[in-house]
């Protein structure tokens, strides 16, 4: 089937023109600003919205209270002046915060600021999703240049039974097996990470109903991060099966190299795809294995999924110096990224779309060679021992275990943390501690020790050889 024409040139000043009407907007894991992006998706592929109630069950976590804010700031007491204003930057409050009204000295103040000293000119993103507290975000240099005074603190948000809401828009194909593309819908003001994903992936919808015919059947998901598409997963527990292929679209606006992070399964279709496809990219792409942190990737190649899904993006999360930060703006986002980046998408489908159809057929490989329980003469007898995750389906919650960081969005986890992520994703009853241990790059003690945690809040359980 012939490609249809590049639509780069005329296409990326559209996309760009879109993310700078949704750039304002404030979004999070609920609430209105999600929402309002939505429908606003609407304009370019007819996405239908799936709202999920408070406190249903996904897996093993619980869909949480909808929140939403209509003001937040921070005046002096004795002048009425707002020195932060959530008006002004949505950055400027960290999201879910609860609602406030109260006089505080500046040293009662200060533990709930967060700012960047190693970029002092840039406010950072901040989360608090499931620990109910408050805080706000500044430049380093305004944190440094508030005076000791009494401040009036105010949040006006709500906090409250409501919806977790999602996009979802489906084109059927001559198969009934899916390519699932997928990008989190969730950050408030952040052009390169959110806005340049949810916009290009309405972009290729409507580009790829413009086909007169599909060979595969494609399926779009706009969802809140982690959260999100665990309720998707968990209402498409069944279905899920017939994803043969999957993208997540990220960090795709800023003209950087491509970077492309595999699937858990590592050689899967997809994955041999999008390397052909990035060699004819301008600059030469770097391609990383698959790890546990990241974007959604990690619930869809959970090891009680495996799905055959990979990163797709230009800066790699975490690794560009805007991530996370007010220098995520529409500056950083450029019309002729966002339309390389959409041709390179196309790209990849059309190398899926003709590929002989038993070469991408199936979603189940053989476990990479690392999988194979490494029982060696000379470790310590505990490396050998091999677990399974009894929560397998996406994530357990480790937060609310006390196993993980209450306020969200650093750029980095910490190592046990991370850890923790490499042990459930590769407790599968195939991989040893030893395994684990080389396949995340990290100390046999900190896997032993993230385990040894994960064993004590029954998450896991050791099975024989």
């Amino acid at each position: 089937m012939p490609s249809i024409p590049d639509p780069s040139s005329a296409l990326g000043p559209v996309m760009h023109h879109l993310i700078a009407d949704l750039f304002p907007i404030c979004r999070s894991i609920t609430g209105d600003g999600v929402r309002q992006t939505l429908r606003a998706l609407r304009a370019i592929a007819p996405l239908e919205l799936r709202e999920v109630p408070s406190g249903t069950p996904v897996f093993d976590w619980t869909v949480p209270d909808e929140w939403n804010v209509r003001e937040a700031y921070i005046a002096e007491a004795s002048t009425g002046r707002r020195i932060i204003d959530f008006k002004n930057h949505s950055l400027h409050l960290v999201s879910y915060s609860i609602p406030i009204r109260q006089r505080m000295t500046f040293a009662q103040l200060k533990p709930h600021l967060h700012s960047l000293p190693a970029q002092p000119d840039l406010i950072p993103y901040r989360t608090s999703y499931y620990k109910p507290t408050w805080g706000f975000c500044l430049s380093h240099h305004q944190l440094q240049s508030l005076p000791d005074v009494e401040y009036e603190v105010v949040i006006d948000s709500t906090l409250s039974p409501g919806h977790l809401t999602y996009g979802e828009h489906f084109l059927p194909g001559e198969s009934t097996d899916e390519f699932l593309f997928s990008a989190h819908c969730c950050h408030p003001s952040l052009a390169n990470d959110n806005l340049s994903g949810i916009v290009l992936q309405a972009f290729l919808a409507r580009e790829l109903a413009r086909r007169p015919s599909r060979r595969h059947s494609f399926r779009f998901v706009w969802a809140p991060g982690t959260i999100g598409a665990i309720a998707w997963l968990a209402r498409n527990e069944q279905s899920a099966a017939r994803i043969t292929h999957g993208l997540i679209l990220s960090c795709l606006g800023d003209g950087r190299a491509f970077t492309y992070k595999r699937s858990r399964q590592g050689n899967a279709p997809i994955d041999r795809a999008v390397e052909e496809a990035l060699q004819s990219a301008p600059a030469p792409a770097r391609l990383i294995d698959f790890s546990p942190y990241g974007y959604d990737e990690r619930q869809y190649c959970s090891p009680g999924f495996n799905l055959p899904v990979g990163l797709l993006m230009n800066s790699q999360y975490g690794q560009f110096p805007e991530y996370h930060t007010s220098a995520d703006d529409l500056t950083l986002v450029r019309p002729d990224a966002l339309a390389d980046s959409l041709a390179m998408i196309l790209n990849i489908i059309d190398r899926i779309e003709n590929s002989p159809a038993d070469a991408t057929s199936s979603n189940i490989l053989t476990p990479p060679a690392n999988s194979i329980p490494s029982l060696l003469a000379d470790s310590p007898a505990d490396t050998h021992r091999i677990y399974l995750n009894l929560n397998p389906k996406c994530e357990p919650q480790l937060g609310r275990r006390g196993l993980y960081a209450t306020v969200g969005g650093q750029t980095h986890p910490r190592e046990f943390e991370l850890a923790m992520l490499w042990v459930l994703n590769q407790s599968d009853g195939l991989n040893s501690i030893a395994d684990v241990a080389a396949r995340a790059k990290l100390p046999i003690d900190i896997i032993r020790a993230a385990a040894n945690a994960l064993l004590d809040h029954h998450l896991l359980c050791e099975v024989t050889p």
